[in-house]
């Protein structure tokens, strides 16, 4: 590892410590040659993860698209941000577990909302509304009578 400081390449290990729950290592570093303390992070290499589009077109998923969406359709609820944060580790990491190179945004908003449902229904909804590009009230009406009724009532 190079040196930020002077680039030299000779410098030793001071302190190793797991973060991101295990999927990363940080290392503190003192350089051999000026002295300084420097901060690294090793992780593992992923393969690209790709999303097909409704359209055919191919991109690299981005887990802060679906956290953002999220977030909007949860706007003025109490809902914390690490809730959906952990919405998203768990449908990245089924993806991922998966064994598939590509998966179909259809796909991901599926998953998404049923998870979604389990969290909050009105937000569920304003996910869902976005998802499948509601065009009037008769559209809300039909994603609501398709919803399963609450059990607990």
């Amino acid at each position: 590892m190079k040196c930020p400081y002077c680039g030299c390449v000779e410098n030793r290990v001071i302190d190793s410590r797991s973060t991101d729950e295990g999927s990363a290592i940080r290392r503190r570093r003192e350089c051999a040659d000026c002295d300084k303390r420097f901060t690294t992070y090793e992780k593992l290499e992923e393969s690209p993860l790709i999303v097909v589009k409704r359209d055919g077109s191919r991109e690299m998923f981005d887990r802060t698209k679906i956290l953002n969406g999220l977030i909007y359709a949860g706007g003025k609820r109490k809902i914390p941000l690490y809730t959906f944060e952990a919405l998203v580790d768990g449908l990245e990491r089924e993806l991922r577990n998966s064994f598939y190179h590509e998966v179909a945004s259809d796909e991901i908003g599926h998953r998404v909302l049923a998870k979604l449902r389990d969290i909050d229904e009105v937000a569920y909804v304003r996910f869902a509304s976005v998802y499948h590009k509601f065009r009037d009230i008769a559209d809300f009406k039909k994603a609501l009578a398709e919803m399963p009724e609450d059990e607990s009532n």
